[in-house]
């Protein structure tokens, strides 16, 4: 099978970075076309930074990397230092990177790269908030036909939010941009925190990881290590969620997921419920189905890839 042409949409992150790494390990699945950051979990400036760290970690430093929208589209930004750390990359020690950032914006690129390729061939992944990916179909309508499909880390249902009581993160920092996404018409892909919070890197799992004795295993070890204190304080589970790598094994092994096709709808006038993912996942209104919202995860299955692919890097 020929690989998937990908770009991935990102605000590093350690689980983000976790996600980057599956993906430049399975090049047999997954050909990617560049990596776009978006200000999210840290500032733009970091999230550049450490998509480059990622790379020169995975030895992939012709992978190119575009800087993109350093605020959302309406509203001030929200950060995630209380849980990724300063630097958004925080637990490994890592140098500096030194491969370049590409030229040109990661908009303009992700146009470009839509219509370049035939209709139907470029898949968007993004893992953060969707404000280069709802930019760029507000500056080129005629794109939004041409995706393939749009796979992201976002939203909740039955696990409610994760920044509010009914958001998750990556919405509620640009719910506009979500909007847009969510009614642009394109194929999408949900990886809800319903599915995220059941990827736990347990004590066993993470062991996986540090015995791989490679520098990307030690470090993806530490990077879990130390963003897992938040959510085993948070949510008293006996791991962290792996998000973002959600989306990545979907690529190469949709069987692990399960999930249904409904409607989706973008809370963005109420404060209270501000970036909330309605989901309706019973059916109960006659609105048209927008996006499979995923909603079961086979864990054991999933880790066993993503422990089988980082020991190749």
């Amino acid at each position: 099978m020929t690989p998937r042409k990908i770009i991935i949409d990102t605000d590093p992150g350690q689980d983000d970075a976790v996600a980057i790494l599956l993906a430049l390990a399975s090049p047999e699945d997954i050909d990617v076309l560049g990596i776009t950051c978006v200000a999210g979990n840290v500032p733009l400036d970091l999230t550049v930074r450490n998509a480059r760290i990622v790379c020169e970690l995975a030895g992939k430093t012709d992978v190119k990397i575009f800087a993109g929208c350093d605020r959302p589209l309406g509203r001030a930004l929200v950060t995630a230092e209380h849980v990724h750390g300063k630097t958004g990359l925080d637990g490994p020690v890592l140098p500096e990177p030194t491969m370049p950032i590409a030229e040109g914006h990661a908009v303009d690129f992700i146009i470009d790269m839509l219509r370049e390729y035939a209709p139907g061939t470029v898949t968007l992944c993004p893992l953060g908030p969707l404000t280069n990916i709802a930019t760029a179909l507000q500056k080129a309508p005629d794109i939004a036909s041409r995706i393939a499909k749009i796979i992201l880390m976002g939203g909740g249902y039955f696990e409610g939010g994760n920044i509010t009581p009914a958001a998750e993160f990556n919405i509620y920092v640009d719910p506009q941009a979500a909007d847009i996404v969510f009614k642009s018409g394109a194929p999408i892909v949900v990886m809800p925190l319903d599915v995220t919070h059941k990827a736990l890197v347990t004590t066993a799992r993470n062991d996986a990881f540090r015995n791989i004795g490679s520098p990307v295993g030690i470090a993806v070890a530490e990077m879990t290590e130390f963003f897992e204190r938040f959510d085993k304080e948070k949510y008293g589970s006996e791991g962290a969620p792996l998000h973002d790598p959600c989306v990545t094994a979907y690529l190469i092994r949709p069987d692990l997921f399960k999930g249904r096709h409904i409607n989706v709808e973008i809370e963005t006038e109420s404060e209270l419920t501000m970036g909330m993912t309605v989901a309706d996942w019973w059916g109960v209104t006659d609105r048209a189905p927008n996006a499979t919202f995923m909603g079961d995860l086979d864990a054991d299955g999933f880790f066993t890839l993503l422990t089988e692919r980082l020991a190749r890097l």
